[in-house]
């Protein structure tokens, strides 16, 4: 009986295990492993930026004709090859003022301008960055300078999009394609493949009707650039774009700014909605940078902007803007959990040339040198910019004088023949923003067109004014606010 009796207990007990095993499996998950494929997925997506390269292709400096360490997207390259073995999640943009800005760009116009024009040739700068595998572009300011059949032309040849919104044709139309969507393939923090729409838009500062008038008068108008981020990304969000990026050819202020404001990231940042992430250019400084810290809206750990993550890296290739999203999927949709703002220097960091950059320019570059060896004339004196913001300056004299002559023979059969002429002139090298070796030093003896390159950097247009005696006053008093002023008689 006692032997029974036993047994009977046991069969109770593990009827009753077995029933709270049933229990307990109906209550907690499968496994671990599907527990966590349940999770909302999470994407960390960056985004590398190069603004203002002003055609510095490769690391060389055509004035002194020599190479250097401190710029060139050849060395910048670098850098994006680093973070694109980093994390495969990777986007790479450029912000504009591509094609302008030393003799390898003046080289693509004079030699090559035809060609670009009709589409036989993809302009050489624009070769390079189909090489490099650019996601989409944008128009600074500069993109202008060589007419608009020429920057049609140069348009053609990308292989990415190139976006602008707020340059409108007088009809109201957009001039150009104002924005795209492009569904990325991307592979989330448990490995698994994803698909996620980016929005890529582009601005440029409205002032390009008073800096290339004589282009684009009478073909284009310009819109403010935060009215048409208010008018079109709403039609980006309609179209189911997850993410849209700001391509913004515009500078940083440290608070709001009017209508038509030449550098408009702030209002961009404060006075939009739906933009998750700036890249800034145009001023050729730097954001994040400790020059905001402490400004409302700003923080400069973060990298953002009113909570927007925010780069502008310099200018030329010198740094490598990087804004990691870390985005979050929830009921089908993505946002953005966490963002962050940074730029990377070159210099310090990288130590070589990346090989898909100088092998695709290789032909122009040659063909540059050379261009910019010709001589043109001679010197019997050392003309340099040492002293520029002291004293009388030889670099910047023989720019005014030759404006002078210039205006001089244009008005000698016109009703202003016997107006006094006045001719101004900048020193563009003249250290300041652009370092201690920002200068023209041009040893006497024979002159080639690098050295009248380095006198005068850009394609500007020489443009003659009548002026009021006040208003030469007021150029005056606005010249001298480059400098620090004093209060005579105080110590």
């Amino acid at each position: 009986m006692g032997i029974q009796k036993s047994r009977s207990n046991n069969k109770t007990i593990l009827r009753i295990l077995l029933s709270s095993i049933m229990i307990l499996s109906l209550i907690l998950p499968a496994s671990p492993i599907r527990a966590e494929e349940s999770a909302d997925p999470h994407v960390n997506l960056s985004i590398l930026a190069t603004t203002d390269i002003h055609a510095h292709m490769m690391d060389y400096d055509y004035y002194s004709d020599k190479e250097t360490a401190e710029f060139g997207l050849a060395r910048t390259a670098e850098l994006i090859a680093k973070h694109r073995k980093e994390n495969p999640n990777t986007l790479l943009v450029d912000n504009g003022d591509l094609i302008q800005g030393n003799p390898l760009g003046e080289y693509a116009v004079k030699y090559e301008k035809d060609d670009i024009i009709s589409g036989a040739k993809t302009h050489p700068i624009i070769d390079v960055m189909n090489h490099l595998g650019y996601d989409a572009g944008t128009l600074g300011n500069h993109e202008f300078n060589y007419g608009l059949d020429f920057l049609d032309g140069t348009i053609k040849g990308a292989g990415f999009p190139i976006v602008n919104a707020n340059v409108k044709t007088l009809s109201g139309k957009h001039r150009f394609t104002p924005y795209v969507i492009d569904e990325k393939t991307v592979t989330d923090e448990n490995g698994n493949e994803q698909r996620i729409k980016v929005g890529y838009i582009g601005f440029v500062p409205p002032q390009i009707m008073t800096w290339d008038k004589k282009h684009l008068e009478g073909n284009v108008q310009v819109q403010d650039i935060v009215e048409s981020a208010n008018e079109t990304i709403p039609q980006m969000k309609a179209e189911g774009a997850d993410v849209i990026i700001a391509l913004a050819h515009t500078g940083i202020e440290k608070q709001a700014q009017s209508t038509g404001a030449e550098n408009a990231v702030f209002d961009l940042a404060t006075k939009t909605d739906g933009i998750d992430a700036i890249v800034s250019g145009h001023q050729h400084g730097l954001f994040p940078d400790a020059e905001y810290a402490g400004i409302d809206k700003f923080d400069v750990e973060k990298g953002t902007i009113n909570g927007i993550p925010v780069v502008m890296p310099s200018n030329w290739g010198k740094y490598l803007g990087v804004i990691d999203l870390n985005l979050e999927q929830s009921d089908g949709s993505w946002r953005v959990a966490d963002s962050k703002g940074s730029i990377e220097p070159i210099a310090g960091t990288v130590s070589s040339r990346d090989e898909t950059v100088t092998n695709t320019i290789k032909q122009t570059h040659e063909n540059t040198l050379e261009y910019v060896r010709k001589p043109v004339g001679q010197t019997e004196a050392d003309i340099n910019s040492f002293f520029a913001q002291v004293k009388d300056d030889p670099s910047i004299q023989i720019v005014t004088d030759a404006q002078k002559w210039y205006a001089q023979d244009v008005m000698k059969d016109s009703k202003y023949k016997d107006l006094p002429i006045l001719s101004a002139g900048a020193p563009f090298k003249a250290g300041g923003r652009n370092g201690s070796n920002y200068y023209t030093n041009i040893a006497a003896g024979d002159l080639a067109i690098k050295n009248v390159g380095d006198l005068y950097l850009y394609d500007n247009t020489v443009q003659i004014v009548k002026l009021t005696g006040s208003e030469v006053k007021d150029w005056l008093e606005m010249s001298a606010g480059q400098f620090n002023q004093i209060t005579p008689n105080k110590g």
